[in-house]
């Protein structure tokens, strides 16, 4: 590996485990039980790659922050009209199959609002409640949580008043935001979403929105790039346009970057959605 300036070098091996940025540079290798790298490999191309890579957790969790607050927002609002304010102590409207336990899940969900320090809930102390009410409970419920209630949620029409907010089919937005889970876990802990493969594989949307499905790339469904094409799209749906134009400043900014190590197909940004068509 090609090394400009060994000091600089020093310094950031000194606070970057050794092997967290060796992932960045395994493409690079020729050779790997060797660890011989392609000729004119440089450490800062690899080292390019994991700043992009930090930079891009932060921006994949701005959405996936943004898509959060909208969902609770989208959840509350529609059990508490549809089955009024306790609707999630109704087990009435959750499935009843052995994959979800609707008492396990209230109770999980009482020792998260017990533990819970923030005023809007404090306040609930004086009321003699189980719990408080739909639109307060879901504002500390983890994305997983979250994600849990809603594909538990018994009826499908339940499911799709909810995801059509959102222009989607109940059955996408489910297994989307199970993916998403994942990914905000990731970037929680860090850990690298640049050549990352999935072991769970989400279902794209094929009839809707219209004009969607041609925007992903099916054959490497297991790397990155469709899980921007639903944030994207998403994005567009709350906060229309700010979200994609700061995804491509990051790729313009890191020009050495390796997209295709992502999922990316040739020509991407050619595609409906990047060139800012509404779907």
């Amino acid at each position: 590996m090609e090394i400009d300036d060994p000091e600089r070098v020093r310094r950031y091996l000194s606070h970057l485990n050794y092997y967290r940025l060796a992932a960045y540079w395994l493409p690079f290798e020729q050779d790997h039980p060797t660890h011989r790298f392609q000729p004119g490999t440089r450490f800062n191309t690899v080292l390019e790659h994991y700043i992009f890579d930090r930079e891009l957790r932060l921006l994949v969790m701005d959405a996936i922050e943004r898509l959060e607050v909208s969902l609770r927002t989208r959840w509350a609002y529609y059990l508490s009209h549809t089955y009024g304010p306790h609707a999630h102590l109704e087990s009435r409207i959750f499935k009843l199959d052995g994959r979800w336990s609707h008492e396990e899940n209230l109770r999980k969900l009482k020792d998260v609002v017990d533990s819970s320090a923030e005023v809007f809930i404090r306040h609930f102390d004086r009321y003699d409640e189980e719990l408080p009410p739909v639109w307060v409970v879901c504002e500390v419920m983890t994305l997983g949580q979250l994600s849990k209630w809603y594909a538990n949620l018994r009826h499908s029409k339940d499911r799709n008043a909810i995801a059509e907010a959102y222009g989607l089919d109940e059955v996408n937005l489910t297994s989307f935001l199970h993916h998403l889970s994942i990914v905000r876990n990731l970037c929680a802990h860090h850990a690298r979403l640049w050549n990352r493969e999935f072991a769970f594989t989400w279902k794209l949307p094929r009839l809707k929105p219209v004009g969607l499905l041609v925007n992903f790339h099916a054959p490497d469904g297991r790397r990155l790039y469709n899980t921007l094409v639903m944030l994207a799209y998403l994005m567009d749906r709350i906060n229309p346009h700010s979200w994609k134009t700061r995804l491509e400043e990051l790729f313009t900014k890191h020009p050495e970057v390796a997209e295709r190590h992502m999922g990316f197909p040739e020509n991407w940004q050619d595609r409906s959605l990047w060139r800012g068509q509404i779907l």
